[in-house]
């Protein structure tokens, strides 16, 4: 049952997979009364186990009073990054999804600018509504975790159907060694993973390189 009123009610923002070179960034949106959320045990989805996430996962749909996901994948990152930046992309992201909320409560993102008052001001302006960004919102703000949640649940279950279509291609991460060796080893046999893979990062790039100097010996 949605508990919660207007006067208790708080909307949180929150991605996963920012900094991944294979995959989608996920941005989420919830809305909903921040003591709910609370006593589910929603927190920073870092600090849960896969299991505990996907648990909440559906606590969280079924107790938001409005929630929405944006998946945006490498392809689209790829062609959006030709012209505009991450934070850019991000800012877009974020603005849609908080232009969509039925409510005029305080929106929380958690800041992907090094300036959070910077950010409060412009993503403000972008929507009209009063948003509030803070550094780790996530461990700050109960509606930010739900929103955490649903994002970094959202990309797994994205993660694995591309491992499901390509093999094992890790986490996703550059520091990721399984991920590395996927992205060189595919590159060494010409197969075109441009659709997964993030182009634009140093990661990739790094191993385009290595792959064409193995192919010269």
């Amino acid at each position: 049952m949605v508990s919660g009123t207007v006067e208790n009610l708080s909307c949180g923002v929150d991605e996963a997979g920012r900094g991944p070179v294979i995959g989608p960034m996920v941005v989420s949106i919830v809305c909903g009364d921040p003591d709910d959320f609370r006593r589910m045990g929603a927190r920073d989805s870092k600090a849960l186990s896969p299991q505990a996430r996907e648990r909440l996962y559906g606590k969280i749909i079924e107790n938001s009073r409005f929630h929405m996901i944006r998946i945006i994948s490498a392809s689209e990152l790829n062609a959006l990054m030709d012209r505009i930046n991450l934070n850019q992309i991000e800012e877009q992201a974020y603005s849609g999804l908080i232009s969509e909320s039925p409510f005029g409560c305080e929106h929380y993102v958690d800041s992907f600018d090094v300036d959070e008052n910077r950010l409060s001001r412009k993503l403000s302006e972008m929507t009209g509504r009063k948003v509030v960004c803070r550094h780790r919102a996530d461990s700050l703000y109960p509606a930010v975790s739900a929103a955490s949640i649903l994002s970094k649940v959202t990309r797994d279950r994205e993660i694995e159907k591309l491992s499901e279509r390509y093999g094992n291609l890790g986490s996703g991460y550059p520091a990721d060694p399984v991920t590395r060796e996927f992205i060189l080893a595919s590159l060494r046999q010409g197969k075109d993973i441009s659709g997964i893979t993030r182009t634009h990062w140093k990661t990739f790039k790094d191993l385009l390189k290595e792959s064409r100097s193995t192919k010269l010996f």
